[in-house]
């Protein structure tokens, strides 16, 4: 893993091993986000949607994936989550565009609680792509 500039200052996230590499880089170097990518874990690179989705709320952090599969309401509840974050754009410029405005528009625009990040999507599912606009 490469050093980082300081230690993150926003959102608590886990990354699924579909969200290619620079995506992460840039959400920990370029935004501050506490990321756990699971492609630098062995033991969950290659486990299924399910476990992710059941670790990512047990360790209280917001998953964020490109898979679709998660927008099944029947097999992955929002209630059951303490965030859900599908993106999609067509290459990795646009999916960093629709990156930083989560940042602004979801975790920049939810007050930090005095003890750690809010979890402003917990019970909810977003689904962003470059057009994407906040409700």
């Amino acid at each position: 893993m490469a050093a980082r500039a300081g230690p993150p200052t926003g959102p608590r996230i886990y990354a699924d091993a579909n969200v290619p590499a620079g995506i992460i880089a840039f959400m920990r170097d370029a935004l501050h986000w506490d990321v756990l990518f699971v492609v630098e874990h062995d033991d969950l690179r290659r486990a299924p949607d399910r476990r992710h989705f059941v670790l990512a709320r047990q360790l209280g952090r917001t998953l964020v994936t490109l898979d679709r599969d998660y927008l099944d309401d029947r097999m992955y509840p929002p209630g059951e989550t303490s965030g859900l974050i599908v993106l999609y754009a067509p290459t990795e410029q646009l999916l960093t565009r629709t990156v930083r405005q989560i940042d602004q528009r979801v975790f920049k625009a939810t007050p930090s609680p005095a003890r750690g990040f809010p979890l402003p999507l917990r019970g909810r599912k977003l689904v962003a792509d470059p057009e994407w606009v906040d409700p």
